[in-house]
């Protein structure tokens, strides 16, 4: 499974505003229940907040990642968001996240869980990538970066 199978232009979103982890997660939540039939804004809520209290999805530099796998699931659904300003998320290096790319999968789907993280990881490792999709000016043209990433790196 790749990002574009699982992220669409409407679960993009550009300049979002909120000042804490809670809100970003409300937010991210009530955007992912969108691409859902079984799951409510709420359940996604609770499964990354249950998943967030095990250690922080911040993975530095900007970014984090929260994720969850979620027992009502039928399908695997993200959203990216760039904030209008960072906020605090008790990432590794103590920065601000200003990048998020939230995932949700079902339970028992643990292997595409996994692979999915490994993509994003690698991702969000490379400078130039970020630094592109920081400074590229439309969600349009970031929705783009982020789905055709693989054909960037071959």
């Amino acid at each position: 499974m790749q990002i574009v199978d699982i992220l669409t232009p409407e679960r993009t979103h550009c300049q979002v505003q909120v000042t804490n982890k809670e809100q970003v997660f409300k937010y991210v939540s009530q955007v992912l229940a969108t691409g859902s039939h079984s799951l409510s804004s709420h359940e996604i809520f609770e499964c990354l907040v249950e998943r967030e209290q095990l250690g922080s999805t911040g993975l530095g530099k900007g970014i984090a990642i929260p994720h969850a796998r979620v027992r009502q699931g039928e399908v695997s659904l993200a959203a990216f968001l760039q904030l209008n300003q960072g906020i605090e998320f008790d990432s590794l290096d103590n920065k601000p996240v200003d990048l998020l790319f939230a995932l949700v999968v079902p339970e028992q789907a643990t292997q595409e869980h996994l692979e999915l993280l490994a993509q994003l990881a690698a991702m969000f490792s490379d400078a130039h990538f970020r630094e592109q999709l920081r400074s590229t000016p439309t969600c349009s043209e970031k929705f783009k970066l982020l789905t055709q990433w693989h054909s960037l790196i071959d």
